[in-house]
């Protein structure tokens, strides 16, 4: 089993930054990748950005590239997701994810992701 528990959501203003951290515990040594997703009230969840867990490679979401950063340290079993710039539409529930399963394809999609945390919600005032 993996366990993930984020923190580090809040509120500030369009413009602003925050940073998200996500702690991972259990299997992390089979952990193939992770992410960061986010639900908006009556949206879709949706894959903001996905690191792949032993190569480091990255993939954004077009709405969050060049503004929102991935990042681990596996050392200290962390998942990190800076967010600068953020905008009104950036507020939404952030959720990690991980996935255990190898895959060929990366990013995973969502539904190949089987571990998530309880989310953090992010609030942008314009």
């Amino acid at each position: 089993q993996v366990q993930l528990v984020e923190s580090g959501g809040g509120s500030v203003q369009a413009g602003e930054s925050l940073r998200l951290s996500c702690e991972v515990s259990g299997w992390t040594d089979e952990i193939y990748a992770m992410g960061w997703f986010r639900q908006a009230p009556g949206k879709a969840r949706e894959g903001v950005a996905h690191i792949h867990s032993s190569t480091g490679r990255t993939n954004y979401s077009p709405s969050v590239q060049g503004r929102f950063t991935i990042s681990q340290d596996r050392a200290k079993n962390a998942l990190f997701l800076q967010m600068d710039s953020l905008k009104s539409e950036d507020s939404a529930v952030y959720y990690c994810a991980a996935v255990r399963l190898r895959l060929t394809q990366f990013p995973p999609p969502t539904y190949e992701y089987n571990y998530w945390g309880q989310g953090a919600q992010v609030t942008v005032s314009s």
